[in-house]
């Protein structure tokens, strides 16, 4: 009798180790089903925001194309979703890492917008200013017709169309910029990181202004009056002008980006305010001021 118990307990502790077992593989093929239908979620939702930001991009790329648009923070969005699609390819997707990239997207969405707004006002601003000039052309025209019929006008016209042909420069800014070994240019505040100062600026349109090449000289005086860069001297018919750097550029009567690189010693490069003046021949023709900590 002992030995008949012993044998039936044997095979209930059999039974219920293999219900343990069958029980245990159909949780393990569970969590593993569910484990691959989340990981096929994430890297589809990760294809998406790739395609997203592809999207942003080609959006971009449209906007600058189709109006001929150099706008900087056009330039520097786009070349942010370029690095957030290059770093969301490299990324193995899981679920904290989707969820930044999707704030991300959404973000730039938004900036999207605000910044495509100010570019269809920047487009018409420019067709007004296309329109101006041509009434101006036209007027310019007329004047040409009475002046040469006139000499004692003609005289006056002709100062009056001198003094109208000098190209002034607007949005003047100067930064200061560290220039990393790879040649990546970055902007800072700060006077003891700083290695050159550069000056950015557009030449405004004029109809009347003469095409062609002309030479823009930059001053960057520190807040000593220490005067930046070459030092160099450009002698004009009512004298001279110090200047920290020239540049050349081809001038078509329409607007025109410039901007100057200004090399610096590092005992010039002190805190306080700057003062940066751009000539247009013996003309100033943009002034501003810059500080640094």
């Amino acid at each position: 009798m002992s030995t008949e118990n012993n044998s039936n307990k044997f095979k209930v502790v059999i039974g219920l180790l293999s219900v343990i077992l069958i029980a245990l593989a159909v949780y393990t093929f569970t969590l593993y089903n569910d484990s691959k239908t989340t990981v096929a979620s994430l890297e589809n939702q990760k294809d998406e925001i790739e395609v997203e930001l592809e999207g942003l991009i080609a959006n971009y790329d449209e906007v600058i194309q189709d109006n001929e648009l150099k706008d900087k923070d056009l330039l520097a969005a786009r070349e942010r979703i370029e690095v957030l699609l290059d770093s969301v390819k490299d990324a193995e997707a899981n679920i904290d890492l989707i969820k930044r990239y999707k704030i991300e997207v959404g973000k730039l969405k938004n900036e999207r917008i605000v910044l495509f707004k100010r570019a269809d006002s920047l487009v018409a601003a420019n067709q007004r200013l296309a329109m101006q000039r041509d009434s101006t052309n036209t007027v310019l025209t007329e004047t040409i017709k009475v002046v040469d019929s006139v000499s004692t006008e003609n005289v006056a016209m002709s100062e009056t169309i001198k003094r109208g042909s000098v190209v002034n420069a607007v949005d003047l800014r100067g930064e200061a910029v560290i220039v990393r070994n790879s040649g990546k240019i970055v902007d800072t505040k700060r006077s003891s990181r700083a290695d050159k100062v550069r000056a950015c600026f557009t030449l405004a349109p004029n109809p009347i202004a003469e095409k062609g090449d002309r030479t823009l000289y930059v001053q960057v005086i520190n807040p000593k009056n220490n005067l930046l860069g070459k030092k160099a001297v450009y002698e004009t018919e009512n004298g001279t002008i110090n200047y920290s750097e020239a540049t050349k550029v081809f001038y078509e009567n329409e607007e025109l980006d410039v901007c100057v690189m200004v090399n610096a010693l590092e005992a010039d490069l002190v805190e306080g305010k700057y003062i940066i003046n751009v000539f247009d021949g013996e003309k100033q023709v943009a002034t501003t001021t810059m500080v640094l900590k």
